[in-house]
């Protein structure tokens, strides 16, 4: 099931319909060179996908993607007609001109996955970006953690990424573009007791972020992970009400604070655009410089 506005056409990027959107006609012989809008971050005309729209960082996601142009797919595994949440930031979405499309979809089952991907392409008749976000965690000591705890984690942020991202760059192939975003987090690249599946889950979206764009990249699509570090969410809340343990993660953070989900919008909008048309199978990572390891290595002195 979808809604979308049909009141609000789409306006179709500048470039010739039967080549690459990143591209421009050259004459017969001669290889293409990219074609360079005006505006390397305006995001209109394209079709986005947010995964895990319904809540969290999913919506800060697809409010910064809107508001650089794009319209909208959103998902939760609820039926939009069943989901709140979801129908009222599609309510939002639209309200800041753009057209937007909720869909149910559940990473973890493939049926759902395949329908979902037909679903979207018939939206809007092609799409361009996915930000592969739903993802869930489970907090405990290892030796707590439940055969189920694990399948349950690395089914849905690992297994769920890649046939989500299989599913979409299918469509995304025969128009010879796309840009596809993984979302990972520091736990990608740093190890934190109490996170074991979790990490083991990012660590992997890292490595498969590589390998699909080695395979993707002969097709005009991007892959690239974007990397949160400590922002505030549903999922981490608690651990954000013990002022105890805030000052013990800001001492370890260069810029002395939390992120906020806005300080996200600026490198979802540049993985998505033709600002990094040249920029794959990287993890971009956006967290205050906690994966620097810093600490202090000189005594405080004021």
């Amino acid at each position: 099931m979808s809604r979308i506005n049909p009141n609000r056409p789409s306006k179709k990027p500048a470039t010739p319909s039967s080549a690459a959107p990143n591209e421009a006609r050259q004459s017969s012989g001669q290889p293409s060179r990219p074609h360079v809008p005006d505006n390397l971050f305006d995001l209109t005309g394209r079709v986005a996908i947010v995964t895990g729209a319904s809540r969290g960082l999913g919506q800060y996601f697809a409010r910064a993607l809107a508001r650089a142009g794009a319209d909208l797919v959103l998902t939760s595994r609820k039926r939009p007609d069943q989901n709140n949440d979801l129908a009222l930031f599609e309510k939002e979405i639209r309200s800041l001109g753009r057209r937007a499309a909720s869909l149910e979809l559940d990473v973890r089952d493939q049926r759902s996955i395949e329908k979902f991907a037909a679903a979207a392409e018939n939206v809007y008749g092609h799409l361009d970006i996915l930000v592969n976000n739903a993802g869930c965690n489970v907090r405990k000591p290892a030796l707590e953690v439940t055969w189920d705890d694990w399948n349950l984690i690395l089914d849905t942020n690992l297994r769920g990424s890649f046939f989500v991202a299989q599913a979409v760059a299918r469509r995304m192939i025969p128009r010879g573009y796309g840009r596809i975003i993984n979302i990972g987090s520091v736990t990608s690249v740093a190890g934190y007791a109490g996170l074991g599946p979790y990490g083991a889950s990012r660590g992997g979206i890292r490595q498969l972020t590589m390998s699909l764009a080695d395979d993707w990249g002969k097709h005009g699509i991007t892959v690239n992970c974007l990397a949160p570090g400590w922002f505030r969410t549903a999922q981490n809340n608690v651990m954000y009400e013990d002022k105890e343990w805030v000052k013990y993660l800001v001492e370890r953070i260069p810029l002395k604070r939390p992120g906020q989900p806005n300080d996200l919008d600026g490198a979802i909008v540049f993985l998505a655009s033709e600002a990094s048309r040249y920029v794959t199978g990287q993890t971009l990572l956006v967290d205050g410089g906690i994966s620097t390891g810093a600490m202090r290595a000189l005594r405080k002195t004021t």
